[in-house]
């Protein structure tokens, strides 16, 4: 079975509905993806299968299901999209959204910049730069209705670095694998000084998986002090917890 049959099967059980232009997208992400990865290391999956399940199906397992969330038109932050999760998939399955994808290697950007490209995704972007750095930026301090992240570090200090970008109401959407109980349960004061509630948490289970995953819905309560995020430093050995 070739790549894009087998997708359509995974995101079909996932309860996903691909159109046949955005499945294209999708085996021409992942040709890329594949190819640039022989030089330039994006990923450590490389199976067919499991990058269909393992990245392309578990992005999009960040969408809720009434779109009350992810709304429409809504404005984007991918932080720490690497090789592009989960932003290019919710911009192929999504083309309403308007998403930046934000990484500190510009290499990697590089890359999203030719999918963007190849793929017509004409509402992404890339953005280069620090997540400490750059929101403390009035351009993108609390400019986002949503911010996503994916395997880029544990809820206390993803929170740091992600709520100063979300407006007030809007979202931080965590994806997260099976310790997030235990990261809900460290974040309770970070929480409460950058201004964030946790409001649903939707476990998922991905097609042809046993592991534990969720994704975590944190809605912006207020306005985060101007103080964070706080330094590299002082982020790594102070954490808000």
């Amino acid at each position: 079975m070739n790549f894009t049959d087998n997708l359509a099967i995974q995101l079909k059980a996932a309860g996903f509905s691909a159109t046949t232009d955005q499945l294209s997208q999708f085996t021409t992400y992942y040709e890329m993806l594949i190819e640039t990865n022989k030089y330039l290391n994006l990923t450590a999956i490389t199976d067919p299968h499991e990058v269909a399940v393992k990245h392309f199906v578990d992005s999009l397992t960040a969408l809720d299901d009434k779109d009350l969330i992810f709304k429409e038109g809504a404005k984007l932050l991918d932080l720490g999209t690497g090789a592009g999760f989960p932003g290019i998939p919710l911009a192929i399955m999504r083309p309403d959204l308007e998403i930046v994808l934000f990484d500190s290697l510009q290499k990697r950007l590089n890359f999203l910049s030719d999918v963007i490209s190849k793929l017509g995704l004409h509402k992404v972007i890339t953005l280069h730069g620090r997540a400490e750095d750059i929101s403390h930026d009035s351009a993108h301090r609390e400019a986002y209705d949503l911010v996503t992240s994916r395997a880029v570090a544990r809820l206390p200090v993803l929170l740091e670095w992600a709520l100063p970008y979300v407006k007030q109401n809007g979202y931080m959407v965590a994806l997260k694998g099976a310790a997030y109980e235990e990261e809900m349960a460290e974040a309770s004061k970070a929480l409460k000084i950058l201004k964030g509630s946790i409001e649903q948490v939707k476990p998922v289970q991905l097609p042809t998986l046993d592991d534990k995953r969720a994704i975590i819905y944190i809605k912006k309560t207020g306005v985060t002090p101007k103080l964070y995020p706080r330094k590299p430093k002082d982020i790594k050995t102070k954490p808000l917890v």
